[in-house]
């Protein structure tokens, strides 16, 4: 790292202790940074960095709500509203029982990074919850959510912060937090969240949005290679939303996905996932994958296994952070890795990711790769503020020139820092510089 960055890393993490997950996005972007200071010192002299990691605002709460056996249950909420120099605070609600301070930080500060680079007037934030809605009643999902956002409410708007989905955050949640945030305000302020229906007030391509856009991005990065997703062998790690619609894409664009995941294990089917099935059983049922191979023939099941241990060419890691570690990296790239596009955020750990550009796999970090999902979510803000809805295709198209774009400036960047090919360095610094610009120019706040 360069020695002017140093000091001021160490700083920045011994204000945040035990937030390990913050600790590694920081030291990641700070790790690309050196040559931006050499061309713009005003930068350094200003503090950006120092600013730039430390949020504007930070809010935790209380959430209490009763279970459907009658017994109070009370979890944590959060808030951290990052950046806002490009505009208003923009970025998913997580609720998972891994969330807590630091990977709300560590999802904030990446989504700063992640808004610049789409080009969109958005800033950076993130938020959650420990509550984990995986075996609960839609009744008590909804109270929970209706208790959540009392609080939540005062704290955001459309010109003000605009939550979105994440891990454990559907249309089901967005849809009990978006009618307790209009029963509160009596307002009908559409453009307040986003991921919502279709009647009522979101945007086709939204639910597909952040799979479809690192298909796209990890294909721009195939076509410098003279190749493609055709006649691909994929693996995605996941079997959510992210994860599904990353399939379905990869396979319209003819690859074959013969492996994914969930929490208990791994599916491998060689003819090639079957989207509709698994469609099925985990978006309308809510099921596992074991239920997908009890519909299916000639596939089998892993149960607790790692993914990564199926061969491929293009690897999709869609499910959650530090889940591809060096050993499964190395196990990849011996078998004949092309590719890595990341649908999750900060999936890979940093030794996975030195051993892919190491061994020059081509690599797509999260804050470029998956940021198809928060930039469509500006769109549905687009069209919310319009009182307008566009068609399937329209959307799909903005959305592809949006990820284009993205590939675009990630390389041309990197090829200007004198890396090309490193698509790590040309989205930090095409994202820093965007922001520390807009940061100098409003003055010191």
């Amino acid at each position: 790292m360069d020695a002017r960055l140093e000091a001021v890393r160490d700083t920045v993490l011994a204000r945040n202790p035990g937030e390990s997950e913050f600790h590694q996005a920081v030291v990641e972007v700070f790790e690309s940074l050196g040559p931006v200071h050499d061309r713009h010192p005003e930068f350094l002299e200003a503090a950006i960095l120092e600013r730039l990691c430390e949020p504007e605002r930070q809010i935790i709460f209380r959430v209490p709500w009763t279970d459907d056996s009658g017994r109070v249950q009370i979890n944590r909420g959060f808030r951290v509203e990052f950046n806002s120099a490009l505009g208003p605070y923009k970025g998913g609600l997580r609720f998972h029982p891994s969330v807590y301070l630091g990977i709300v930080k560590f999802l904030g500060f990446e989504q700063i990074f992640k808004n610049a680079l789409t080009g969109m007037p958005i800033g950076g934030g993130k938020g959650g919850s420990d509550f984990d809605p995986r075996g609960r009643s839609d009744a008590e999902v909804m109270r929970f959510c209706q208790s959540f956002m009392t609080e939540l409410y005062r704290h955001i708007g459309e010109y003000t912060d605009v939550p979105a989905g994440d891990i454990g955050v559907g249309g089901r949640e967005i849809g009990y937090l978006f009618g307790q945030y209009k029963r509160i305000t009596n307002r009908y302020e559409s453009g307040v969240l986003t991921g919502k229906g279709i009647s009522w007030g979101g945007s086709l391509v939204r639910p597909e949005a952040t799979g479809f856009g690192t298909v796209i991005f990890t294909e721009e990065m195939l076509k410098t290679r003279g190749s493609s997703f055709d006649g691909q062998r994929v693996v995605v790690s996941g079997s959510g939303n992210v994860a599904i619609n990353a399939i379905a894409k990869a396979q319209a664009l003819g690859a074959t996905v013969v492996a994914c995941s969930d929490s208990s294990g791994y599916v491998v089917d060689e003819a090639g996932i079957d989207v509709g099935l698994l469609r099925q059983v985990k978006e309308v049922e809510r099921g596992r994958l074991k239920d997908y191979v009890l519909r299916r023939s000639g596939v089998s099941y892993v149960e607790a296994g790692s993914v990564w241990d199926v061969d491929a060419t293009v690897a999709l890691p869609c499910a959650t952070q530090n889940e591809l570690d060096g050993g499964a990296a190395a196990r990849l790239v011996r078998n004949g890795l092309l590719a890595v596009g990341e649908g999750a955020n900060m999936p890979s750990t940093r030794d996975a990711v030195a051993v892919f550009q190491e061994a020059g796999v081509l690599f797509g970090p999260g804050k470029a790769a998956n940021a198809g999902g928060v930039a469509t979510s500006a769109l549905e803000m687009q069209q919310n503020a319009s009182r307008d809805s566009w068609s399937f295709e329209h959307t799909e198209q903005r959305l592809t020139d949006i990820m284009v774009g993205i590939h675009h400036r990630c390389a041309s960047t990197a090829d200007e820092y004198g890396d090309p090919g490193n698509y790590v360095l040309g989205a930090n610094i095409g994202g820093f510089v965007k922001v520390a610009d807009a940061m100098l120019a409003q003055g010191l706040i």
